[in-house]
């Protein structure tokens, strides 16, 4: 045990690395933290970011002597595998948290850039178990901690990448922490042939800056896509408020017919719509469509479908001419989605039923006195497609 004495002592040589350790620990709860009341789709960069600080600063508070002393003995033991560890899968869990920021061929270079970390994570540490020491792999682990760091600083210091390889158009924040980590790197690294000592203290705020830099844009990167979502969300409602008023309000009152109606979209926004056409108390067209795909271009289309259905009211007694008017109409301003339609014509003074359809699945006929059911097919080409094509 260290004596009470040599403790303190200790204590004030080593306060940099408890403070820091400290700090990158509360960084890592306020990250985690943040990143647990947010969309995960939101917020992963906060996740990853708070796992790369987290365990920075339990690197730094383990080799903190006078921590190290304080704790339990079964932790003490496993300080140096812990330690191999944190060396080795830092530079994972910093790509990780890089690949948020990142796209198209930059986003490929640095998954590769992450297996080739992993790999290198895993012979270390099965080397270190093995043989009781990693520094084989050293070499390897600094180049790729260099090399991922060289890729930043040129992303971000040509504009033609960083416009076409990160998410984020504003990076003024990420380019001053990575060129000021970068140049407190080379500082050390060219300091030490000539036996310089370079305090710590500028290694601990040098990464403070980089780290701090990197959840700057994170949380960016964040806000403006909670934003997006938020406005997507206001379109998403006008989009229903528009597809539920295109339904009828209520079905017909035919005699001698009972008319029922669910509608039970597959998404909040879909472009399914129904409607009926009557032109008195004995006769009624049910007109029934999809319109492929979802959201809201689906919905809109399902408003053109709503106004060519009233178009074709002069010809509602019969389905061909009606599927043909809808038709017709859809073919001239439907440009790359596909539109199923079937229309049944019910005349009740006649006792009769017509049907067409347009690509739609099969009409269900139940007889009610014998209980059997009868598929009713009478397709044409579906809506959207050119018949000469």
């Amino acid at each position: 045990m260290i004596a009470e004495a040599q403790l303190a002592s200790l204590l004030r040589r080593e306060i940099v690395n408890i403070v820091a350790g400290a700090f990158f620990l509360f960084i890592c709860f306020i990250s985690l933290s943040v990143a647990a009341i947010r969309p995960k789709k939101t917020a992963r960069i906060l996740i990853w970011l708070g796992i790369w600080s987290g365990m920075y600063g339990a690197q730094e508070l383990l080799w903190s002597e006078p921590v190290s002393a304080s704790l339990p003995a079964a932790l003490q033991a496993a300080r140096p595998t812990l330690l191999v560890c944190f060396a080795y899968l830092i530079i994972v869990v910093a790509t990780f948290a890089f690949l948020e920021l990142t796209q198209g061929w930059l986003h490929w270079l640095l998954q590769v850039h992450l297996l080739a970390d992993v790999a290198v994570a895993i012979a270390a540490i099965t080397l270190f178990v093995v043989s009781g020491s990693p520094d084989p792999l050293l070499l390897y682990n600094q180049l790729l901690v260099a090399s991922l760091l060289a890729v930043l600083l040129v992303t971000l210091s040509i504009p033609a990448l960083s416009r076409r390889f990160l998410v984020v158009a504003q990076h003024r924040v990420l380019t001053i922490g990575t060129f000021l980590f970068a140049a407190q790197a080379l500082w050390v690294n060219v300091a030490r042939p000539f036996q310089i000592t370079v305090p710590r203290i500028y290694n601990t705020l040098g990464f403070a800056i980089f780290l701090l830099s990197v959840g700057y844009t994170g949380v960016e990167i964040m806000v403006r896509d909670e934003r997006r979502l938020f406005l997507l969300d206001d379109e998403l409602a006008i989009a229903r408020q528009l597809q539920f008023s295109i339904l009828p309000e209520r079905t017909p009152r035919i005699a001698g017919l009972e008319i029922a109606a669910l509608y039970k979209p597959m998404s909040a926004v879909a472009g399914d719509f129904y409607d009926f056409l009557t032109t008195d108390e004995r006769h009624v067209g049910f007109l029934v469509a999809d319109v492929s795909g979802h959201g809201v271009p689906a919905a809109l289309v399902a408003s053109m479908i709503k106004v060519a259905t009233q178009a074709a009211n002069g010809c509602a007694r019969d389905p061909a001419q009606v599927l043909g008017s809808v038709g017709s109409i859809l073919n001239r301003n439907v440009h790359g989605q596909l539109v199923s339609a079937a229309y049944l014509w019910i005349d009740m003074a006649a006792r009769t039923a017509t049907y067409s359809a347009a690509g739609h699945p099969p009409l269900v006929r139940w007889r009610k006195s014998d209980g059997t059911f009868t598929r009713i097919e009478s397709n044409g080409l579906i809506f959207g497609v050119n018949a000469a094509s």
